[in-house]
């Protein structure tokens, strides 16, 4: 029989193992996610501010003077189509004010451009592509990174990797018995060293975890492989109400087309597009005024259905999806049918929620201060954790924690990446991959063995 003295070598081998397989673990996953961190961080960071960033950009049109007589829609409209040569109608965005600009979105071989027509003198003031705007670029690099699916292949890839970054920094987190709270939840600055940063970085990590983590999960329906998964997931809810067979008539195909409100890319957004640019339209002003006066959550945008050319389709476009809503006119402006939030499919509405708070606009300025905090939160520890790993590399190898010998992965572990991985199926084939690679390659040659530190004594520096 083991007497308790083996009983406790055993039991702390087993943990001592266990803590440095998911320290290796935290490790690569840290050295694939910093630099995609960074940039998606501080991305994030700007983007959490774009309704005053955009009201900073467009202030010199938004103090018109009010002239006597406004022109009518179709001569904004007639206006902005001259203004870009062979263009068709996309929308026009109800102004806020009477002294605001109209902005008339119109398409021209699949690529939107926004066109500013004074709305007294019928003169354009501004155009520019609508993924010229400052902060389309800064969301097409959150997203895509400038690189269309490649990139959003690679941020979705980080956006895993930095999930399990996080569950195991967690477990290298959580106090061992006889542990202070000192390094556990505050940092020791005047310890200096290694131990400074050492705390800077778990202390910051477990602080803003929940936040990071959230922002992750929220973001995955905008990832192009999770998200497209997600779509056909979506697909199967059965619509939240029928219509009756005279309404159907109306609009029964805007509820069987029933999109949601987050996209995939580029390329799906430039489909969207192409099927809601008409050629020829016409706005009555009666139209105009009754769409006005439901008072959507701007911008607000008036299209042309793509289903029936006789219907106009009225959305907000508030980054807050719970403001959002849809109307259906007729030509002469009689509302049709109107669909809040609250009356979308479920899973939308919780994607919808997620995605607000994601962008900072759930509950306003407080919603950005936390993202902000989140974001820069995330920045440090990943300075923090560049500069612990520089301090602790040996010269000429990688400097991940060294593997002990017969080294096994325990069942949590197991149970954890493997549910992961069934949620995440790019980091299930990221995982196969490196397993593969790992075992095919890496390990049949001893250079690579010890610069992975896969053969390698343990060094004292990872105690």
């Amino acid at each position: 029989m083991m007497n308790n003295t083996g009983t406790q070598t055993m039991g702390s081998t087993r943990g001592t193992a266990l803590y440095r397989t998911v320290w290796r673990w935290h490790f690569y996953a840290g050295l694939f996610c910093i630099p995609f961190v960074l940039m998606l961080a501080l991305s994030g960071s700007i983007y959490l501010f774009k309704p005053q960033i955009d009201a900073w950009i467009d202030r010199p049109y938004h103090n018109l003077s009010v002239g006597a007589e406004r022109a009518s829609p179709n001569e904004h409209i007639a206006a902005a189509l001259q203004a870009v040569p062979g263009s068709h109608f996309v929308n026009y965005q109800l102004p806020e004010s009477p002294n605001h600009t109209v902005v008339i979105g119109v398409s021209q071989g699949g690529e939107q451009t926004l066109v500013y027509v004074n709305p007294y003198t019928r003169e354009v003031l501004k155009t520019i592509g609508y993924e010229d705007q400052f902060i389309r670029q800064v969301r097409s690099f959150h997203g895509e990174l400038l690189a269309g699916n490649a990139g959003s292949i690679l941020v979705e890839l980080a956006g895993c990797w930095a999930i399990v970054l996080i569950i195991s920094g967690l477990y290298l987190w959580w106090p061992r018995s006889g542990q202070g709270i000192a390094g556990i939840l505050y940092p020791r600055l005047t310890r200096g060293g290694r131990v400074f940063w050492r705390d800077l970085h778990a202390v910051t990590g477990i602080w803003i975890s929940f936040f990071a983590l959230f922002l992750l999960i929220s973001g995955l329906p905008w990832a192009l492989v999770w998200g497209s998964a997600f779509q056909e997931v979506r697909q199967w809810q059965a619509p939240t109400q029928q219509l009756s067979q005279q309404q159907s008539q109306h609009e029964g195909h805007h509820q069987a087309h029933q999109e949601q409100d987050w996209s995939l890319g580029r390329a799906e957004e430039q489909a969207a597009l192409e099927n809601a640019a008409v050629k020829e339209v016409s706005l009555l002003p009666t139209l105009l005024a009754n769409a006005q006066a439901l008072n959507f959550a701007p911008p607000a945008l008036l299209s042309v259905s793509k289903d029936d050319s006789t219907v106009w389709r009225l959305s907000s476009e508030h980054q807050n999806r719970t403001l959002r809503a849809d109307a259906w006119l007729d030509d002469n402006g009689a509302v049709l049918r109107q669909q809040t939030f609250a009356e979308g499919k479920a899973v939308d509405r919780i994607i919808g929620i997620g995605a607000a708070a994601h962008e900072g606009q759930l509950f306003g300025w407080f919603n950005q201060l936390l993202g902000l905090l989140t974001t820069s939160g995330l920045i440090l520890i990943s300075i923090t954790g560049f500069v612990l790993w520089r301090r602790r590399k040996p010269g000429r190898v990688l400097g991940a924690p060294p593997a002990l010998p017969n080294e096994r992965v325990g069942i949590a572990v197991t149970l954890i990446v493997f549910g992961l991985a069934l949620m995440l199926p790019l980091l299930a084939v990221s995982l196969l991959s490196l397993l593969t690679l790992e075992y095919f390659v890496l390990r049949r040659f001893r250079a690579s063995r010890l610069w992975l530190g896969l053969e390698q004594a343990i060094n004292p520096r990872f105690q």
